[in-house]
């Protein structure tokens, strides 16, 4: 069954600012409110490349927390990323295969917590699967807390071992905020990332990560911040300026009018992505853990850069993906082994805010 979807609702002229701002920034906020609107109507349209393979989402309660996702041939890392999310207090995720042929559909329609759409279109076509992510959001995440992840992508936060998500995002209402932000950490294994091996519970293996060597800006534009740096842009990249964006809004109240812009690192309306005080207090933050690096990642790097799917221009990478293609050791005598969300804290990688 083809899913057709009911027409979009336009952007409304209340999202831009009011005229006291400088002629300047009406223009960009003037601009970025056509960025949006230009958004969700691809996402409409892509909507229509998803199969529904099995729907529960008439049986979620209005306060569900939703977990979206795009995936294609993550067969060994769902189980642990579907019982860690849970865990954390998900009720229900909304995924989108993408042609997968290792077991993925099979592994997803034997979770009682699962709805899943089916697509071949291409990855990249769709906004590396943000416009299939954004129709279900649109359909499904109005008025509720969503969480946009990879299947490579842990959420962790202050109390994660004993906070669940509901405490997280009660709290967030009460303080006024829609959204939560958290920064992506690479973790890698002491060795070659061939010698990871354990997708049951990859944090066995990958348990080292970079403490340091991160840039951080505040992009004017978006107003978010722009972090880059860790192992890939250390040892992977020619040009560490072409180093992976770090800085995520993976959790946000959703509203049929948001659109994520470039994977989950910036979203409009611009405000979504002010979650740093200016005043010299902190905002509450998390990180994703990326365990991009099991032992599967040589074989894929190859596989990826033969389908060119996951960069604009995948010439640019070519490098990259030789060099994670070559199994790679990651590891310094710097590096610092994972102990927990407090040591992410200390570290000054997440923070509580005003969260106690």
């Amino acid at each position: 069954m083809i899913w057709r979807s009911p027409k979009a609702p336009p952007v409304s002229l209340l999202d831009l600012p009011p005229m006291r701002h400088s002629p300047r920034e009406w223009r960009i906020a003037y601009g970025l409110w056509w960025k949006r609107r230009r958004l969700l109507r691809q996402a409409e349209r892509s909507g229509n490349d998803l199969t529904s393979l099995r729907d529960l989402t008439p049986t979620l309660s209005p306060r569900a927390i939703l977990c979206f996702s795009s995936v294609r041939n993550e067969r060994a890392r769902l189980p642990h990323f579907l019982r860690h999310h849970r865990a954390l207090g998900v009720d229900h995720f909304l995924i989108v295969d993408n042609g997968s042929d290792d077991g993925t559909v099979d592994c997803l329609l034997d979770q009682p917590d699962v709805s899943l759409w089916s697509t071949q279109a291409g990855y990249k076509a769709a906004r590396f699967g943000l416009d299939w992510t954004t129709w279900l959001q649109r359909r499904h995440g109005h008025g509720r807390w969503c969480l946009t992840l990879d299947a490579d992508e842990l959420l962790v936060y202050p109390y994660s071992d004993s906070r669940d998500l509901r405490a997280l995002t009660g709290w967030l209402e009460t303080s006024g905020q829609d959204m939560f932000p958290a920064m992506m950490l690479d973790l890698y294994p002491r060795g070659p990332i061939g010698t990871a091996g354990d997708p049951d519970d990859p944090l066995r293996t990958l348990c080292w990560f970079d403490a340091g060597n991160y840039g951080l800006q505040v992009q004017p534009r978006m107003r978010n911040f722009w972090i880059q740096g860790g192992p890939r842009s250390r040892a992977l990249l020619d040009d560490p300026q072409r180093g992976p964006t770090l800085n995520k809004v993976p959790l946000i109240r959703w509203q049929r009018h948001f659109a994520y812009v470039n994977s989950t690192h910036s979203a409009l309306p611009r405000r979504l992505n002010r979650f740093y005080a200016e005043d010299g207090g902190e905002w509450p933050s998390g990180v994703l853990l990326h365990t991009k690096f099991l032992d599967s990642a040589p074989a894929r790097a190859i596989i990826e850069k033969k389908r060119g799917e996951h960069f604009f221009d995948g010439s640019l990478y070519a490098g990259y993906y030789d060099a994670v293609a070559a199994d790679p050791d990651l590891w310094h005598p710097h590096a610092r082994r994972l102990t927990g969300w407090r040591q992410l804290e200390a570290l000054g990688l997440m923070s509580r805010g005003g969260w106690v």
